[in-house]
């Protein structure tokens, strides 16, 4: 490591704090790598050595990842944070809950019981609260099921995690969701100058014979777009999703296709920009998802 890395300013770390950093959580990282790394730490304010903000690369590309102790320590910031809970519902659990409508016409959720013995038996999902001066309780309820695709994952590691620790990883999932809404955090696991893009939308069936041949490197490069607003959106959304295919470290076109085929399922001779924003998404959960267990699994060391 350069001198000039060592002794980099940053608020109250010293220089010892730096260099450890440096030798452990950004042990991956090249030079260039590494100071975009601490200047997206000094910008946002999280603390490296707190592992509130970790650092992964993958295929060459740095993304940065921020830890629930940073969205729990960005909360208390906010003005009005009272706290939050987070529990795990088990299949033996006494647990009653309703809707309630406040003055502002929306609904929000109110535990009326929730009161165990042991044994417990298996979680069948859970709650986490954040509470908020002046505003009603903010409750994420979640059944197992919508976070099962977790221990089915295609990441090794991410499939890992979930198993072994699966109560410590739902209630971190949970937590951050409802700090998120409830405070309004803005900052994102995503790459440096990337964007999120939009929800999710389920995309149809495709022939993607075609749209393979396109990506792969040693095959001929994507014919001139129509010199309508159309053809450049359907080119640019071919492009990105190549950039994503080589962010989950797909590169094969057999790869490309199975991937396609498992989560798209398209239809036609060839796919509309729709379907291929859809299939865009869903590259973007898988992405997230890997970022994500990048994050869980610091916190669990």
């Amino acid at each position: 490591m350069s001198q000039a890395l060592a002794l980099m300013p940053f608020g109250e770390l010293t220089e010892q704090d730096i260099v450890t950093v440096r030798e452990t959580i950004a042990k991956d990282c090249n030079d260039s790598q590494f100071r975009l790394f601490m200047g997206i730490a000094k910008a946002s304010g999280a603390n490296p050595i707190l592992q509130e903000i970790h650092p992964s690369v993958f295929q060459g590309k740095l993304t940065v990842q921020f830890g629930i102790d940073f969205h729990v320590r960005k909360a208390k910031e906010t003005e009005g944070y009272l706290g939050y809970d987070v529990q795990l519902v088990h299949d033996n659990d006494t647990f009653k809950m309703h809707q309630e409508k406040a003055e502002d016409g929306r609904y929000y959720a109110v535990i009326e019981e929730h009161s165990w013995g042991f044994p417990r038996g298996k979680v069948v999902g859970g709650y986490a609260i954040a509470y908020k001066e002046g505003y009603a309780p903010f409750t994420v309820v979640m059944d197992v099921e919508e976070v099962e695709h977790f221990k089915r994952s295609q990441i090794g590691m991410q499939k890992t995690m979930w198993t072994n620790y699966f109560n410590d990883m739902f209630k971190k999932h949970m937590t951050r969701r409802a700090l998120k809404a409830a405070f309004g955090l803005r900052f994102d696991d995503v790459e440096p100058g990337e964007t999120t893009p939009p929800a999710y939308e389920a995309p149809q069936r495709k022939d993607i014979t075609a749209e393979v041949e396109e990506m792969a490197p040693e095959r001929k490069q994507e014919q001139q777009p129509k010199e309508d607003d159309e053809a450049a959106k359907l080119k640019k959304a071919r492009l990105e999703m190549k950039k994503k295919f080589e962010q989950l470290g797909i590169s094969q076109p057999e790869e490309m296709a199975a991937f396609i085929e498992q989560h798209a399922k398209p239809k036609g001779d060839k796919p509309s920009l729709a379907e291929i924003t859809g299939l865009l998404k869903i590259m973007h959960m898988h992405i997230a998802e890997k970022q994500e267990l990048a994050t869980e699994n610091d916190e669990l060391n």
